[in-house]
């Protein structure tokens, strides 16, 4: 399970690709790095991966065709930077909203508008998604937890304060490029109800 609340930025250092399978080793921040094990979970991107190996700062993960087909996992180059977010337990203070690391679906920024005080970023999503986006409602992106502000049509955007800015790669984000998404799991689930019992109520005589 994760909260939403990134960490920090890890870097990559090496990734070997081979037929529908990449294995990938980044670089976590020093203070991160307590009481790593094989089989831990580590978000990386907002996409939920175990550890393989890992020593000193670098750790490892293997990723398979799903993966590499749904999240933007499988574009990175040596250099690249991702969102990382270690595991949550319990006792720790969920300060976004309950994740559980498996992104359904990629979407590209489309406009990005900055100000001194304020970033707006605007995404396109598949119109499959969006009876799950709503104004003020949470998003995932790239592992962040964030709120929806507007939707205009097939698009949508959120507003980011300069820490979330300097704490992900959201700093460095540039238009076109794509980002990880997982829904909120408690609106798909409520809409895909509501969905269901409209589609099978019986029809008035």
């Amino acid at each position: 399970m994760f909260t939403g609340i990134v960490q920090g930025t890890a870097i990559v250092q090496s990734i070997t690709r081979k037929d529908d399978f990449m294995q990938l080793t980044v670089e976590l921040p020093k203070e991160r790095c307590d009481n790593l094990q094989l089989g831990a979970s580590i978000a990386l991107n907002g996409t939920c991966l175990t550890v393989t190996a890992f020593e000193g700062r670098n750790v490892s993960f293997d990723l398979i065709i799903e993966t590499l087909k749904v999240t933007n996992l499988g574009n990175l180059d040596i250099g690249d930077r991702v969102n990382f977010e270690r595991a949550a337990r319990f006792g720790d203070e969920i300060g976004g909203h309950v994740l559980s690391g498996h992104v359904h679906t990629q979407v590209q920024i489309a406009e990005i508008e900055r100000t001194e005080t304020n970033c707006i970023l605007w995404f396109e999503a598949e119109n499959q998604w969006l009876p799950y986006l709503f104004p003020k409602g949470f998003v995932a992106l790239n592992g962040c937890s964030l709120t929806i502000g507007e939707i205009q049509e097939n698009r949508f955007n959120v507003y980011l304060i300069p820490e979330t800015l300097s704490v992900t790669t959201f700093g460095t984000c540039q238009k076109g490029d794509n980002i990880n998404m997982e829904i909120d799991a408690h609106t798909q689930a409520i809409v895909d109800t509501v969905e269901q019992y409209m589609a099978n109520r019986p029809a008035k005589s």
